[in-house]
């Protein structure tokens, strides 16, 4: 057991001004707000309750969870549910191919749990649903946030062999902060996903929450670990807490200190960082296209 830090209930702080977030607007936003009603699609937008969805929705982008909604892995800052997953749905392929094409997504982002229960780390209908969505809607570009597949990059390669437009794996935390907000994963063996996905010749991009006691010391190193691995996008930003279960929030980072890092990233050589209090992983995905 790990234990984590503990934060009387008194000493809870109220969120700053700076995490208030605007109600979504717009006709875009307003159009796919009404598919989704009326067709009951699902995405991690919503059951994720993103503060960025309709800025999102509106730009055309959104973000689709496969594999399930239980996952095999307990990390101490991530609300899904946590055991043994149900069977794997051969027809959602086919099925998130139809939500895009409704939708009428211009840049799909796909995510899902771990399944470490499968052989194939669920990297098969990985494959299926990126060439579902392409014979669906090929003009949709893909963004896939992959697991580390527990270091079988047989299984990664089965998803980097199709070739979505940018692939991407989180750090989520600095090294020193590994062993307790990320249980069952490993820092270095992430670092590795992120340098196969690099000489594959793909757009990398991988992502680190913040205000989860780290320093700013501890950031930049792992900032610089990501560069060392091939990253090319980096997105830093405010660590939320689920529930009272989960790991606490040590620091509310002020936008400043964001827009510190966010210089110091761009210093350093990354192609391209979003930092921000609000930023989330799939934020302002359309806009990390850029030639390779």
């Amino acid at each position: 057991m790990i234990d984590l830090p503990v934060i009387p209930a008194n000493q809870v702080q109220r969120k700053p001004d700076w995490l208030r977030v605007k109600l979504p607007v717009g006709k875009e936003y307003a159009h796919v707000r009404s598919l989704v009603d009326t067709h009951k699609l699902h995405t991690i937008c919503e059951s994720g309750n993103c503060p960025n969805m309709g800025e999102c929705w509106g730009a055309g982008t959104a973000t689709f969870m496969i594999l399930g909604n239980i996952c095999t892995r307990s990390c101490s800052f991530c609300a899904v549910a946590t055991g043994r997953p149900l069977a794997v749905d051969l027809d959602e392929p086919n099925r998130v191919a139809t939500s895009v094409k409704l939708m009428q997504v211009k840049h799909c982002v796909i995510t899902s749990v771990d399944r470490d229960d499968l052989k194939d780390g669920g990297s098969i209908i990985w494959a299926e649903t990126i060439n579902a969505i392409r014979r669906e809607s090929p003009e949709t570009t893909l963004e896939t946030l992959l697991p580390d597949f527990k270091g079988n990059w047989d299984n990664l390669k089965r998803v980097t062999d199709v070739r979505p437009e940018v692939v991407s794996h989180n750090l989520e935390t600095v090294r020193r902060l590994t062993r307790e907000v990320r249980i069952q994963a490993k820092y270095d063996r992430s670092l590795e996903c992120l340098r196969h996905i690099s000489e594959a010749g793909l757009r990398t991009k991988s992502g680190i929450m913040l205000g989860l006691g780290e320093t700013e010391e501890d950031v930049v190193e792992a900032m610089g670990d990501l560069l060392q691995a091939g990253v090319h996008i980096l997105t830093l930003g405010q660590y939320l807490q689920p529930t009272r279960n989960h790991h606490p929030v040590i620091d509310w980072i002020h936008p400043d200190q964001f827009e510190r890092y966010k210089e110091i990233g761009e210093q350093m050589g990354f192609r391209y960082v979003e930092s921000g209090p609000l930023v989330r992983s799939s934020y302002h995905a359309e806009k990390h296209l850029f030639e390779m």
